[in-house]
């Protein structure tokens, strides 16, 4: 043992790099590993916010995706109950509508079913309402012919700018037709034809004198009107019937401002 520590001792003695102005090759200096360790620090903060200004969109997306693909898993009952009702809604509404398209069951109607949807729609209604206008001669016709314009008018833009806010499409991808563009009549909510039959029928049983089965009949027709455009699919149920509650609001809201018979010559003149 004495004999081999001794040898190895020499060999050490006699090694070049363990002498002391060798020892700096063998041992770095901690300053240079503390600027290296710095320099990689400094390097690594400043190319994360260049990464991140690089890719701002990727960012929103990866704070925005957590938020939108999470999951309620305690929904409220007023969540479930309003989902269970859109799907009843959806579901119903695809089921009736047998007119959709010429494949459908009902394919074969589908021309009388839109025939009987041209009777609701307000452009007709309009030009009939100016016609008889031009030709009425007695002041009480006049009025009521004015106002029932002010409710065509009213009618149309108010459900004009509630489905520009709603935007809900109908239960099958059907293109509106001509009269439903110049009316602005693209989208669903609420169900223009109904709204407005459900108004007219309300302004006719007030304002018009009609037996028991006019009136009977005028009733069944804003029914069908309105639920004609379910029919063809242009329509979900819900669309339909708060299209009927939105005209009786309509009826009511033009009862209130109802033009009188001096307001109504005297725009009768300046026309």
């Amino acid at each position: 043992m004495p004999a081999s520590q001794a040898r190895s001792r020499a060999r050490d003695r006699n090694n070049v790099l363990n002498r002391a102005e060798f020892l700096s090759l063998n041992q770095p200096l901690k300053g240079n590993q503390e600027s290296r360790s710095s320099g990689r620090k400094q390097s690594g903060q400043a190319g994360v916010p260049g990464a991140q200004n690089n890719n701002p969109k990727e960012r929103r997306q990866s704070q925005q995706l957590p938020e939108e693909d999470c999951m309620q898993l305690n929904p409220s009952f007023k969540g479930i109950a309003f989902n269970s009702l859109l799907a009843i809604d959806i579901c119903m509404s695809k089921r009736l509508g047998v007119c959709a398209n010429s494949a459908s069951s009902w394919g074969g109607a589908r021309s009388m079913i839109n025939l009987l949807g041209i009777t609701g729609h307000g452009i007709p209604w309009i030009a009939g309402t100016l016609i008889c206008l031009v030709k009425s001669s007695t002041l009480a016709g006049q009025e009521v012919l004015m106002n029932l314009l002010l409710a065509l008018l009213l009618d149309i833009m108010s459900v004009a700018g509630l489905q520009k806010l709603a935007k809900r499409k109908g239960p099958y991808d059907i293109n509106p037709g001509l009269l439903d563009y110049l009316t602005m009549d693209t989208y669903a909510f609420p169900a223009g034809h109904a709204s407005r039959a459900a108004m007219l029928s309300k302004f006719f049983l007030n304002h018009l004198v009609l037996a028991i089965p006019l009136r009977i009949l005028l009733v069944l027709w804003a029914l069908c009107v309105g639920f004609s455009r379910v029919m063809i699919g242009r329509h979900h149920i819900t669309d339909v019937l708060s299209g009927f509650v939105f005209g009786y609001l309509q009826f009511r809201l033009v009862e209130l401002i109802w033009m009188s018979s001096n307001t109504c010559q005297m725009l009768i003149s300046i026309w």
